[in-house]
């Protein structure tokens, strides 16, 4: 399959592909603007082509997979990935009212990109709590690399079910602690046995979704909201409780001290109801 998408710009695919070298197993070129991407469409595991033909001002995607694919499921996944069907420009004007006008500025078009699969998002984040970045991507890429399968060269996530059959003790030998191979194992029991349907978590509210997953041991609002943002790709969270945001409001207002979560809850009021991209933007600034 090959398409074309023509999208209206500004879409700085570069700085995107930027942000993903963190990740060691992402199969990407940054100055040829191309990636190939481990995705899930009607659960069959697809590696797919995506390259930046156009220009920052006027994008052209070229969308190539050697797969069979159903070519409506693929472009809403890719959808839900690139937030292709939202135009930035339409964010950038937003903002330009706010106290982050400058921030937007600076960063104008910068797009917000969701992890590859639903399951693969809501794993990372569990294995990404409460540890350094360097650290969190490496611990990531050992349980990826010994659990999860290959195609094509492109690294995939491990299935649900193949994580439900491990022993705590194979993830501690990943230097996992005790608690968080409970975590990963349990959460995949659910998934497995049908008892927490990601694809389903679509069709509800923010709201619901953060009612479901935090009732489940070794979800907390943060893991949630970031499922949330990254997983489902809404467009309205603002995690208070990350060190990263909460660092990039202290530099971007030069203060003294990390502004305390009433405080950035007060402020990030009025950037609803896209308090993704201001997320995604501090972020950003923050490593600037």
């Amino acid at each position: 399959m090959g398409k074309q998408v023509f999208l209206k710009g500004p879409y700085n695919f570069y700085q995107a592909l930027k942000r993903l070298t963190i990740d060691p197993l992402v199969d990407l070129n940054v100055e040829k603007q191309a990636i190939k991407l481990p995705i899930i469409v009607e659960n069959n595991p697809l590696v797919v082509h995506v390259i930046q033909q156009g220009t920052f001002e006027e994008p052209r995607f070229m969308i190539q997979t050697e797969d069979t694919v159903n070519e409506a499921a693929l472009m809403a996944e890719l959808n839900r990935i690139f937030h292709w069907d939202k135009p930035l420009e339409d964010i950038y004007t937003f903002f330009q009212a706010t106290e982050l006008a400058a921030l937007f500025q600076e960063l104008r078009g910068t797009p917000f990109v969701c992890d590859f699969t639903l399951y693969g998002c809501l794993m990372k984040t569990i294995i990404h709590q409460q540890l350094n970045m360097t650290f969190a991507y490496e611990l990531t890429k050992r349980f990826i690399t010994t659990y999860g399968f290959k195609k094509k060269g492109v690294w995939f996530y491990p299935t649900a079910d193949r994580v439900a059959s491990l022993s705590v003790a194979e993830l501690r030998e990943l230097q996992f602690s005790q608690r968080k191979a409970e975590y990963v194992i349990d959460t995949s029991k659910l998934i497995a046995e049908g008892n927490l349907n990601l694809e389903a978590l679509k069709n509800f509210s923010d709201e619901e979704v953060m009612d479901k997953l935090v009732r489940i041991r070794g979800i907390g609002r943060w893991t949630a909201e970031c499922f949330l943002m990254f997983g489902l790709g809404r467009l309205d969270l603002f995690p208070v409780q990350d060190i990263g945001i909460q660092n990039g409001i202290k530099k971007y207002y030069q203060l003294d001290k990390k502004p305390e979560k009433e405080k950035m809850l007060e402020m990030s009021s009025h950037w609803k109801p896209y308090r993704t991209y201001a997320s995604l933007y501090l972020w950003d600034y923050l490593e600037t």
